[in-house]
Protein backbone atom coordinates (compact mmCIF):
# COMPACT_ATOMS: atom_id res chain seq x y z
CA UNK A 1 0.00 0.00 0.00
CA UNK A 2 1.43 3.27 -0.91
CA UNK A 3 0.15 6.50 1.21
CA UNK A 4 1.00 10.00 -0.05
CA UNK A 5 -0.05 13.69 0.47
CA UNK A 6 0.32 17.17 -0.86
CA UNK A 7 2.25 19.95 1.13
CA UNK A 8 -0.02 22.44 2.05
CA UNK A 9 1.31 26.57 2.16
CA UNK A 10 0.86 26.19 5.66
CA UNK A 11 3.12 23.58 6.16
CA UNK A 12 5.87 24.72 3.01
CA UNK A 13 5.80 27.79 5.18
CA UNK A 14 6.67 26.02 8.26
CA UNK A 15 8.90 24.19 7.19
CA UNK A 16 11.00 27.15 5.63
CA UNK A 17 10.37 28.45 8.66
CA UNK A 18 12.36 25.37 10.48
CA UNK A 19 14.76 25.96 7.71
CA UNK A 20 15.94 29.27 8.41
CA UNK A 21 15.71 29.07 12.22
CA UNK A 22 18.14 26.42 12.26
CA UNK A 23 20.48 28.00 9.66
CA UNK A 24 20.46 31.57 11.87
CA UNK A 25 20.57 30.88 14.92
CA UNK A 26 21.65 26.94 15.17
CA UNK A 27 20.26 26.83 18.74
CA UNK A 28 18.89 22.89 19.03
CA UNK A 29 21.68 20.72 18.99
CA UNK A 30 19.88 18.12 17.86
CA UNK A 31 19.00 20.18 14.75
CA UNK A 32 22.27 21.61 14.65
CA UNK A 33 23.59 17.53 13.93
CA UNK A 34 21.05 17.74 11.91
CA UNK A 35 22.16 19.84 9.16
CA UNK A 36 24.35 18.71 5.68
CA UNK A 37 27.90 20.38 5.75
CA UNK A 38 28.80 21.41 9.09
CA UNK A 39 25.70 24.26 8.64
CA UNK A 40 25.25 24.20 12.06
CA UNK A 41 28.36 24.46 13.62
CA UNK A 42 29.81 23.41 16.53
CA UNK A 43 28.74 19.98 17.45
CA UNK A 44 27.95 20.49 21.08
CA UNK A 45 24.68 21.52 21.22
CA UNK A 46 23.84 25.08 22.51
CA UNK A 47 20.62 26.68 24.95
CA UNK A 48 18.77 29.39 24.12
CA UNK A 49 19.19 30.13 28.37
CA UNK A 50 21.39 33.11 30.06
CA UNK A 51 23.72 31.72 32.33
CA UNK A 52 22.16 30.08 35.73
CA UNK A 53 19.10 30.21 33.86
CA UNK A 54 17.26 26.72 33.08
CA UNK A 55 14.38 26.84 30.59
CA UNK A 56 12.65 23.79 29.98
CA UNK A 57 10.62 23.03 26.85
CA UNK A 58 8.31 21.26 29.60
CA UNK A 59 7.80 24.74 31.11
CA UNK A 60 5.91 26.37 28.44
CA UNK A 61 3.15 23.29 27.46
CA UNK A 62 2.69 20.85 30.16
CA UNK A 63 5.13 20.33 33.25
CA UNK A 64 5.76 16.77 33.92
CA UNK A 65 4.73 16.46 37.65
CA UNK A 66 5.60 13.22 39.91
CA UNK A 67 2.50 11.85 40.43
CA UNK A 68 0.99 11.99 43.85
CA UNK A 69 -0.20 8.63 44.01
CA UNK A 70 3.44 7.00 43.27
CA UNK A 71 4.74 9.38 46.16
CA UNK A 72 7.15 7.22 47.54
CA UNK A 73 6.31 4.09 45.78
CA UNK A 74 8.91 1.60 45.23
CA UNK A 75 9.04 -0.14 41.88
CA UNK A 76 10.12 -3.73 40.60
CA UNK A 77 13.26 -4.33 38.44
CA UNK A 78 14.64 -7.29 37.43
CA UNK A 79 17.88 -8.69 37.70
CA UNK A 80 20.77 -8.19 35.23
CA UNK A 81 20.90 -11.45 32.63
CA UNK A 82 24.23 -11.95 30.50
CA UNK A 83 24.21 -10.52 27.17
CA UNK A 84 25.67 -13.03 24.77
CA UNK A 85 24.85 -11.31 21.54
CA UNK A 86 23.78 -8.03 20.64
CA UNK A 87 23.44 -8.72 16.79
CA UNK A 88 20.83 -5.64 16.36
CA UNK A 89 21.08 -1.83 16.83
CA UNK A 90 18.43 -2.32 19.76
CA UNK A 91 19.67 -5.82 20.51
CA UNK A 92 16.69 -8.27 19.16
CA UNK A 93 14.41 -7.52 16.77
CA UNK A 94 11.87 -6.04 18.76
CA UNK A 95 14.52 -3.48 20.50
CA UNK A 96 14.35 -4.37 23.72
CA UNK A 97 16.51 -4.45 26.33
CA UNK A 98 15.75 -4.72 29.69
CA UNK A 99 18.48 -5.10 32.37
CA UNK A 100 22.02 -6.78 31.62
CA UNK A 101 24.87 -8.37 33.03
CA UNK A 102 27.83 -5.45 32.21
CA UNK A 103 31.03 -3.28 33.11
CA UNK A 104 30.73 -4.22 37.11
CA UNK A 105 33.66 -2.31 37.81
CA UNK A 106 32.88 0.54 35.40
CA UNK A 107 36.55 1.13 33.98
CA UNK A 108 38.08 1.08 30.36
CA UNK A 109 39.52 -2.25 29.49
CA UNK A 110 40.72 -1.13 26.16
CA UNK A 111 40.07 1.66 23.28
CA UNK A 112 40.52 0.39 19.59
CA UNK A 113 40.57 2.49 15.88
CA UNK A 114 37.32 1.61 13.53
CA UNK A 115 38.32 4.04 10.83
CA UNK A 116 37.34 7.62 10.02
CA UNK A 117 35.85 9.71 12.43
CA UNK A 118 32.86 12.59 12.09
CA UNK A 119 34.43 15.51 10.08
CA UNK A 120 32.08 17.47 7.77
CA UNK A 121 30.20 16.64 6.00
CA UNK A 122 30.48 12.98 7.69
CA UNK A 123 29.01 11.54 10.57
CA UNK A 124 29.44 8.25 12.53
CA UNK A 125 25.87 7.59 13.69
CA UNK A 126 25.48 4.00 13.73
CA UNK A 127 25.95 1.77 17.04
CA UNK A 128 28.46 -1.37 16.94
CA UNK A 129 26.35 -4.47 17.36
CA UNK A 130 28.38 -7.76 18.47
CA UNK A 131 28.04 -11.73 17.93
CA UNK A 132 30.25 -14.90 17.96
CA UNK A 133 33.08 -13.18 19.70
CA UNK A 134 33.64 -9.99 17.77
CA UNK A 135 32.43 -6.49 17.42
CA UNK A 136 31.01 -5.03 14.03
CA UNK A 137 30.92 -1.04 13.39
CA UNK A 138 30.96 1.05 10.49
CA UNK A 139 32.56 4.53 10.40
CA UNK A 140 32.04 7.60 8.67
CA UNK A 141 33.59 6.57 5.35
CA UNK A 142 31.42 3.46 4.89
CA UNK A 143 34.11 0.87 6.18
CA UNK A 144 32.84 -1.85 7.77
CA UNK A 145 35.11 -3.37 10.40
CA UNK A 146 35.32 -6.73 12.40
CA UNK A 147 36.89 -6.52 16.11
CA UNK A 148 37.81 -9.23 18.49
CA UNK A 149 37.60 -8.96 22.38
CA UNK A 150 40.57 -7.90 22.61
CA UNK A 151 40.23 -4.81 20.49
CA UNK A 152 42.41 -6.83 17.90
CA UNK A 153 41.04 -5.98 13.96
CA UNK A 154 40.02 -8.87 11.88
CA UNK A 155 38.98 -7.77 8.87
CA UNK A 156 37.78 -4.19 7.54
CA UNK A 157 35.66 -3.82 4.40
CA UNK A 158 34.65 -1.09 2.48
CA UNK A 159 31.12 -1.24 1.15
CA UNK A 160 30.70 2.17 -1.31
CA UNK A 161 29.66 0.83 -4.74
CA UNK A 162 32.22 0.80 -7.42
CA UNK A 163 32.80 4.52 -9.22
CA UNK A 164 31.06 6.29 -5.82
CA UNK A 165 33.16 8.70 -4.03
CA UNK A 166 30.66 10.80 -2.95
CA UNK A 167 30.41 11.47 0.63
CA UNK A 168 27.13 8.97 1.92
CA UNK A 169 26.62 9.01 5.71
CA UNK A 170 24.49 7.50 7.72
CA UNK A 171 23.76 3.80 8.09
CA UNK A 172 24.48 1.15 10.23
CA UNK A 173 24.99 -2.48 10.79
CA UNK A 174 23.01 -5.78 12.26
CA UNK A 175 24.69 -9.98 12.62
CA UNK A 176 22.52 -12.69 11.85
CA UNK A 177 22.89 -16.11 10.59
CA UNK A 178 26.87 -15.79 9.85
CA UNK A 179 26.23 -12.49 8.07
CA UNK A 180 26.57 -8.64 8.63
CA UNK A 181 24.35 -5.87 6.96
CA UNK A 182 24.78 -3.37 6.14
CA UNK A 183 22.65 0.18 5.34
CA UNK A 184 24.26 3.33 4.16
CA UNK A 185 23.92 6.77 2.97
CA UNK A 186 25.50 5.13 -0.19
CA UNK A 187 22.50 3.87 -1.70
CA UNK A 188 23.08 0.34 -0.98
CA UNK A 189 22.11 -2.40 1.21
CA UNK A 190 24.94 -4.91 1.73
CA UNK A 191 25.37 -8.68 3.00
CA UNK A 192 28.82 -9.50 4.32
CA UNK A 193 30.47 -12.71 5.53
CA UNK A 194 30.59 -12.63 9.40
CA UNK A 195 33.91 -14.28 9.26
CA UNK A 196 36.16 -12.97 6.41
CA UNK A 197 34.05 -9.08 5.43
CA UNK A 198 33.65 -10.88 2.06
CA UNK A 199 30.85 -9.40 0.03
CA UNK A 200 28.05 -11.60 -0.01
CA UNK A 201 25.44 -9.69 -2.34
CA UNK A 202 24.48 -5.90 -2.56
CA UNK A 203 21.51 -4.31 -3.71
CA UNK A 204 21.41 -0.45 -4.95
CA UNK A 205 18.11 1.84 -3.73
CA UNK A 206 16.82 4.74 -5.01
CA UNK A 207 17.99 7.45 -2.20
CA UNK A 208 20.42 7.00 1.19
CA UNK A 209 19.28 5.10 4.19
CA UNK A 210 20.74 6.67 7.66
CA UNK A 211 19.49 4.20 10.22
CA UNK A 212 20.49 0.69 10.33
CA UNK A 213 19.10 -2.73 9.20
CA UNK A 214 16.35 -4.75 11.24
CA UNK A 215 16.79 -8.18 10.64
CA UNK A 216 14.17 -10.80 11.08
CA UNK A 217 12.49 -14.09 10.00
CA UNK A 218 14.71 -13.94 6.82
CA UNK A 219 14.42 -10.55 5.85
CA UNK A 220 15.59 -7.64 6.35
CA UNK A 221 13.70 -3.98 6.92
CA UNK A 222 15.17 -0.81 5.91
CA UNK A 223 13.96 3.26 5.61
CA UNK A 224 15.29 5.37 3.77
CA UNK A 225 15.05 9.34 4.10
CA UNK A 226 11.90 9.32 2.08
CA UNK A 227 10.54 7.50 4.15
CA UNK A 228 9.67 4.22 2.03
CA UNK A 229 10.10 1.29 4.12
CA UNK A 230 11.71 -2.01 2.46
CA UNK A 231 11.63 -5.53 3.25
CA UNK A 232 14.85 -7.26 1.95
CA UNK A 233 15.31 -11.46 1.17
CA UNK A 234 18.39 -11.81 3.85
CA UNK A 235 19.92 -14.73 1.59
CA UNK A 236 19.50 -13.09 -1.71
CA UNK A 237 18.93 -9.86 -1.20
CA UNK A 238 16.37 -8.99 -3.53
CA UNK A 239 13.54 -6.66 -2.94
CA UNK A 240 10.17 -8.75 -1.62
CA UNK A 241 8.09 -5.09 -0.69
CA UNK A 242 7.92 -1.73 0.28
CA UNK A 243 5.36 0.63 1.86
CA UNK A 244 5.91 3.99 1.58
CA UNK A 245 4.63 6.76 4.49
CA UNK A 246 4.05 9.92 4.63
CA UNK A 247 6.51 11.97 2.86
CA UNK A 248 7.75 14.41 5.14
CA UNK A 249 10.73 16.93 3.77
CA UNK A 250 12.34 18.34 7.53
CA UNK A 251 13.38 15.67 9.32
CA UNK A 252 16.78 14.87 11.75
CA UNK A 253 20.12 13.49 10.56
CA UNK A 254 19.75 10.79 13.17
CA UNK A 255 17.56 7.69 12.05
CA UNK A 256 15.73 4.71 13.69
CA UNK A 257 15.41 1.39 12.74
CA UNK A 258 12.10 -0.72 12.77
CA UNK A 259 10.99 -3.24 15.28
CA UNK A 260 9.53 -6.29 14.46
CA UNK A 261 8.22 -9.50 16.51
CA UNK A 262 6.58 -12.69 14.89
CA UNK A 263 4.93 -11.51 12.08
CA UNK A 264 4.22 -8.02 13.01
CA UNK A 265 6.62 -5.27 11.72
CA UNK A 266 6.16 -1.30 13.45
CA UNK A 267 8.37 1.30 11.48
CA UNK A 268 8.81 4.89 12.31
CA UNK A 269 8.87 7.43 9.82
CA UNK A 270 10.17 11.25 9.78
CA UNK A 271 6.39 12.44 9.64
CA UNK A 272 6.01 10.95 13.39
CA UNK A 273 3.57 8.15 11.79
CA UNK A 274 3.82 4.87 13.32
CA UNK A 275 3.11 2.39 11.20
CA UNK A 276 2.13 -1.61 12.10
CA UNK A 277 2.77 -4.22 8.67
CA UNK A 278 2.16 -7.36 8.26
CA UNK A 279 6.01 -8.65 7.34
CA UNK A 280 4.93 -11.22 4.48
CA UNK A 281 3.44 -8.97 2.45
CA UNK A 282 3.87 -5.12 4.19
CA UNK A 283 -0.05 -4.68 4.60
CA UNK A 284 -0.56 -2.27 7.03
CA UNK A 285 -2.06 -3.30 9.87
CA UNK A 286 -2.79 0.04 12.09
CA UNK A 287 -1.13 3.42 11.91
CA UNK A 288 -0.87 6.73 14.45
CA UNK A 289 0.40 9.57 14.30
CA UNK A 290 2.14 10.89 17.31
CA UNK A 291 0.80 14.08 17.12
CA UNK A 292 1.31 16.62 19.96
CA UNK A 293 1.06 20.95 18.68
CA UNK A 294 3.69 22.82 20.04
CA UNK A 295 3.74 26.81 20.52
CA UNK A 296 7.27 27.30 21.67
CA UNK A 297 9.42 27.10 18.19
CA UNK A 298 9.98 25.97 14.62
CA UNK A 299 12.24 23.70 15.77
CA UNK A 300 9.21 21.75 17.67
CA UNK A 301 7.65 21.21 14.06
CA UNK A 302 10.19 18.45 12.92
CA UNK A 303 8.52 15.44 13.81
CA UNK A 304 11.04 12.53 13.35
CA UNK A 305 11.24 9.65 15.31
CA UNK A 306 14.65 9.40 15.43
CA UNK A 307 14.99 7.01 18.44
CA UNK A 308 13.67 3.25 17.81
CA UNK A 309 10.42 2.06 18.33
CA UNK A 310 10.40 -0.94 21.12
CA UNK A 311 8.05 -3.49 21.22
CA UNK A 312 7.56 -5.23 25.11
CA UNK A 313 4.94 -7.56 26.33
CA UNK A 314 2.44 -6.04 23.86
CA UNK A 315 3.18 -2.92 23.66
CA UNK A 316 4.69 -0.36 21.18
CA UNK A 317 7.04 2.55 23.35
CA UNK A 318 8.01 5.36 20.56
CA UNK A 319 9.59 9.03 21.42
CA UNK A 320 9.09 11.70 19.02
CA UNK A 321 11.17 14.64 18.14
CA UNK A 322 8.16 17.32 18.25
CA UNK A 323 7.33 16.48 21.94
CA UNK A 324 5.83 13.01 22.87
CA UNK A 325 6.13 9.54 24.20
CA UNK A 326 3.34 7.37 23.80
CA UNK A 327 2.71 3.77 24.55
CA UNK A 328 -0.04 1.74 22.26
CA UNK A 329 -0.96 -1.78 22.01
CA UNK A 330 1.06 -3.99 19.72
CA UNK A 331 -1.75 -5.83 17.41
CA UNK A 332 -4.57 -2.82 17.68
CA UNK A 333 -2.68 0.77 17.53
CA UNK A 334 -5.35 1.78 20.01
CA UNK A 335 -3.72 4.40 22.85
CA UNK A 336 -2.25 3.51 26.40
CA UNK A 337 -1.29 6.52 27.15
CA UNK A 338 0.91 9.26 26.30
CA UNK A 339 3.35 12.07 27.86
CA UNK A 340 4.68 15.45 26.60
CA UNK A 341 8.71 14.28 26.52
CA UNK A 342 10.84 15.17 23.11
CA UNK A 343 13.07 12.91 22.47
CA UNK A 344 15.56 11.59 19.80
CA UNK A 345 16.79 8.13 22.00
CA UNK A 346 14.64 5.03 22.24
CA UNK A 347 12.64 4.36 25.34
CA UNK A 348 13.80 1.89 27.83
CA UNK A 349 11.11 -0.37 29.41
CA UNK A 350 12.45 -2.42 31.99
CA UNK A 351 10.32 -4.16 34.88
CA UNK A 352 7.44 -2.03 36.15
CA UNK A 353 8.57 1.30 34.58
CA UNK A 354 9.74 3.04 31.17
CA UNK A 355 12.85 5.08 31.32
CA UNK A 356 12.87 7.98 28.32
CA UNK A 357 15.38 11.18 27.81
CA UNK A 358 14.28 14.25 26.78
CA UNK A 359 16.28 15.91 23.93
CA UNK A 360 16.72 18.74 27.09
CA UNK A 361 18.64 16.49 29.00
CA UNK A 362 15.68 15.12 31.73
CA UNK A 363 15.72 11.61 32.49
CA UNK A 364 11.91 10.33 33.64
CA UNK A 365 10.70 7.27 34.85
CA UNK A 366 7.00 6.49 34.32
CA UNK A 367 4.97 3.72 35.12
CA UNK A 368 4.27 0.87 32.22
CA UNK A 369 0.79 0.20 32.60
CA UNK A 370 -0.23 3.38 33.86
CA UNK A 371 2.37 6.35 32.58
CA UNK A 372 2.22 7.94 35.42
CA UNK A 373 5.57 9.97 36.69
CA UNK A 374 7.77 8.56 39.47
CA UNK A 375 10.55 11.03 39.18
CA UNK A 376 12.07 13.31 36.37
CA UNK A 377 16.58 14.44 36.97
CA UNK A 378 18.12 16.71 35.16
CA UNK A 379 20.90 15.03 33.60
CA UNK A 380 22.73 18.03 33.10
CA UNK A 381 22.49 19.48 36.74
CA UNK A 382 26.64 20.27 37.12
CA UNK A 383 27.44 19.94 33.68
CA UNK A 384 27.11 22.95 31.63
CA UNK A 385 29.66 24.92 29.83
CA UNK A 386 30.36 28.72 28.43
CA UNK A 387 30.80 29.52 25.16
CA UNK A 388 32.17 32.78 23.34
CA UNK A 389 29.00 33.79 20.76
CA UNK A 390 28.89 35.13 17.53
CA UNK A 391 32.55 37.24 16.79
CA UNK A 392 33.32 36.21 20.47
CA UNK A 393 30.22 38.76 21.31
CA UNK A 394 28.20 37.41 24.72
CA UNK A 395 28.48 34.11 26.46
CA UNK A 396 25.88 31.19 25.64
CA UNK A 397 25.48 28.22 28.15
CA UNK A 398 26.36 24.80 26.10
CA UNK A 399 24.71 21.54 27.46
CA UNK A 400 25.36 17.95 26.26
CA UNK A 401 23.54 15.81 24.12
CA UNK A 402 22.57 12.46 25.65
CA UNK A 403 22.52 8.73 24.14
CA UNK A 404 21.16 5.89 26.06
CA UNK A 405 19.86 4.62 28.38
CA UNK A 406 20.72 0.78 29.01
CA UNK A 407 20.61 -0.80 32.10
CA UNK A 408 23.68 -2.57 33.10
CA UNK A 409 24.54 -4.51 36.31
CA UNK A 410 22.04 -2.44 38.54
CA UNK A 411 23.35 0.94 37.08
CA UNK A 412 21.38 3.26 34.54
CA UNK A 413 24.34 4.03 31.60
CA UNK A 414 24.65 7.08 29.13
CA UNK A 415 26.62 8.89 26.82
CA UNK A 416 27.20 12.45 26.11
CA UNK A 417 28.50 14.73 23.37
CA UNK A 418 30.93 16.15 26.00
CA UNK A 419 32.44 12.43 25.85
CA UNK A 420 31.22 11.36 29.39
CA UNK A 421 30.01 7.83 29.93
CA UNK A 422 27.86 8.42 32.93
CA UNK A 423 25.59 5.65 35.41
CA UNK A 424 23.21 6.63 37.43
CA UNK A 425 21.43 4.77 39.92
CA UNK A 426 18.17 3.45 38.69
CA UNK A 427 15.97 3.98 41.27
CA UNK A 428 16.77 7.45 42.73
CA UNK A 429 18.38 8.97 39.66
CA UNK A 430 21.47 9.80 41.47
CA UNK A 431 25.01 9.79 39.49
CA UNK A 432 27.55 6.96 40.91
CA UNK A 433 30.13 6.93 38.61
CA UNK A 434 31.32 8.54 35.34
CA UNK A 435 33.78 7.82 33.10
CA UNK A 436 35.49 10.85 30.63
CA UNK A 437 36.59 9.40 26.98
CA UNK A 438 37.22 12.74 25.99
CA UNK A 439 35.34 12.82 22.58
CA UNK A 440 31.43 12.93 22.37
CA UNK A 441 29.54 10.24 21.86
CA UNK A 442 26.21 9.98 19.94
CA UNK A 443 25.87 6.46 19.38
CA UNK A 444 24.13 4.57 22.56
CA UNK A 445 26.59 1.85 24.03
CA UNK A 446 25.63 -1.99 23.79
CA UNK A 447 26.45 -4.64 26.08
CA UNK A 448 28.18 -7.98 24.96
CA UNK A 449 29.75 -11.15 27.24
CA UNK A 450 29.70 -9.11 30.54
CA UNK A 451 31.48 -5.40 28.83
CA UNK A 452 29.42 -2.42 27.36
CA UNK A 453 31.07 -0.57 23.86
CA UNK A 454 30.78 3.00 23.29
CA UNK A 455 31.41 4.29 19.89
CA UNK A 456 33.46 8.03 19.62
CA UNK A 457 32.67 10.41 17.15
CA UNK A 458 36.57 9.72 16.86
CA UNK A 459 36.21 6.32 15.96
CA UNK A 460 37.19 4.65 18.60
CA UNK A 461 35.78 2.05 20.20
CA UNK A 462 36.19 1.37 23.91
CA UNK A 463 35.34 -1.73 25.84
CA UNK A 464 34.32 -0.86 29.89
CA UNK A 465 34.64 -4.19 32.01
Amino acid sequence: MIMSRSLTADRALKIALVCGVALSLAACGTVRRALPFGLGGDDEPTATASEGQRVSVLEFEQQLAPSAALAGRDFFLPGPVAATSWGQPGRNAENNVEHVIAAPNFTVAWRASIGAGSSRPRQLMGPPVADGGRIYTIDADRSVRATDETGRSVWRTDIRPEGREDGGFGGGVAVSGGRVFVASGHRVVTALDAATGAQVWQTRVDVPIHGAPTVAGGRIYVVDIDNLLYAFDARTGQQVWTYRGIPEPARLMRASSPAVLADTVIAPFASGEVVALRANNGQPVWSEVLSRTSRTSALSEIRDIAGRPVISRGTVFAVRHAGVIAARDQRSGARRWELPIAGVNAPLPVGDVVYVVSKTGELTVVNRESGQVYWTRDLNEGRTRQKGGFLGIGDRTVRPQWTGPILASNRLVLGNSFGDVVAFDPKTGQEVAALRLGDPIHAPPIAYNGRLYVVTDAGQLVAIS
